[in-house]
């Protein structure tokens, strides 16, 4: 919760929802990732919500020190293997329209836009970019 309210991209979950991210027998089941540095100090986490054969990415931040640093990319890559260790074929995420550098994160990382949802964001409103990638 103390990375992503420093993040103004990040989602303004309550406290219960990270507790669900986290709660192995919860329905729908989600995967949650952290990554950490030497000092055992979580640097980003990610969560994804398991929809089979799909999986949503719910969030994934990185802390503002840590970012650049290939942190994101580690937790995909951590993601997408567990993702397939359960079958699933794709994963589906929105983003702001405004946040280039997720977007283009997320082109880096294969994914490819499929659509747009009108105003899907509040405060302040904005649309959101429907993206995709295959796991083969």
């Amino acid at each position: 919760m103390e990375i992503a309210a420093t993040l103004p991209e990040a989602p303004r979950w309550p406290e219960s929802a990270y507790a669900t991210a986290l709660e192995p027998d919860a329905i729908p089941r989600r995967i949650a990732l952290v990554a950490g540095d030497g000092d055992a100090r979580v640097r980003g986490f990610a969560v994804a919500l398991i929809i089979a054969p799909q999986a949503e990415l719910e969030t994934i931040a990185v802390e503002k020190t840590a970012q650049r640093q290939g942190v994101a990319s580690r937790l995909l890559a951590e993601l997408f293997t567990a993702l397939k260790r359960i079958q699933i074929l794709e994963v589906l995420l929105e983003v702001r329209e405004s946040n280039h550098g997720a977007r283009a994160f997320y082109m880096r990382s294969g994914f490819a836009e499929t659509g747009r949802r009108t105003g899907y964001y509040s405060d302040p409103k904005e649309d959101a970019g429907l993206l995709c990638r295959a796991l083969p």
